[in-house]
């Protein structure tokens, strides 16, 4: 009897990982092909259909030369390197303080993090988009860097789990020896904080790459597109490119896919150790 609830368990944790993997490569099984087919064999076949001509480039052509590309690639770039840079550090000065430092108003702070968390973003954008207007930066890539630099409460806690395993001796001991709480924090804090960086730049680097909506909303110059936006303009009230449009999600794929390769280890094992106290 113990074997055979064994082996139905063991058939329904299979079942349900291939049924998630299933449902996680259909989609992107689906724009593959269709990636591939002319627009007539993409209005007349099956989604799950192959192509039949594998060799069929026109669609990547098109996307990254009418998508302009370039300039969107370009200006990801731009905005990934200087949001991340900006996000790393506040979030880890930010955490740094309230682990460290017992002040009044503390509790306060992290429960205005968390409230922060549960208010929609979109009801805020209003209020967001006048600030931006007001402060000149409309139609800037500096609209779309300030917000990404903006405190990520999920960020916040991933320094504040890594901080937890760095003992206070180590700050105690570099202040007894005459250091600043900056100097502290440059010099032990930041480097000891190397696999937290890592696991937010990954997380808040994708999450900034896969994002349409704000640079949609706060850059819609032509030169400003990013890659997430470059291919909004095979879209229109006549309608759609969509082969073309699948192309050009492939060649957003390709970088994300390649640097999670690379780094999954690292966003595994950053996540993990955040965890543990």
């Amino acid at each position: 009897m113990r074997g055979i609830k064994a082996n139905i368990f063991t058939f329904i944790k299979y079942f349900t990982l291939l049924l998630g993997v299933f449902v996680a490569l259909l989609p992107i099984t689906v724009i593959l092909f269709s990636s591939f087919k002319t627009s007539d064999e993409y209005n007349s076949t099956n989604p799950l259909t192959p192509p039949e001509n594998w060799l069929n480039l026109s669609n990547f052509t098109r996307a990254f030369v009418e998508g302009n590309m370039i300039v969107g690639f370009l200006n990801t770039t731009i905005i990934l390197v200087l949001s991340l840079i900006g996000a790393t550090l506040t979030g880890s000065m930010i955490a740094y303080v309230l682990n460290r430092f017992n002040f009044k108003g503390k509790k306060i702070l992290l429960g205005a993090f968390l409230l922060a968390v549960l208010i929609p973003g979109v009801t805020t954008q209003v209020a967001t988009f006048q600030i931006v207007n007001e402060l000149g930066l409309f139609n800037t890539r500096w609209a779309a860097i300030i917000l990404y630099m903006g405190t990520d409460i999920i960020a916040v806690y991933i320094f504040m789990q890594f901080l937890n395993n760095i003992s206070v001796s180590l700050d105690e001991s570099a202040l007894l020896d005459g250091a600043s709480y900056f100097t502290v924090f440059r010099k032990i804090i930041l480097p000891l904080l190397k696999p937290a960086i890592v696991t937010v730049v990954i997380v808040k680097g994708v999450n900034i790459y896969n994002d349409f909506y704000t640079p949609f909303l706060y850059m819609p110059k032509k030169d400003l597109s990013v890659v997430s936006t470059a291919l909004f303009k095979f879209q229109g009230p006549m309608g759609s490119s969509w082969e073309v449009i699948c192309a050009g999600i492939m060649i957003v794929i390709i970088p994300t896919l390649i640097i999670f390769l690379i780094l999954q280890k690292h966003i595994y094992n950053g996540i993990t150790q955040g965890s543990v106290k």
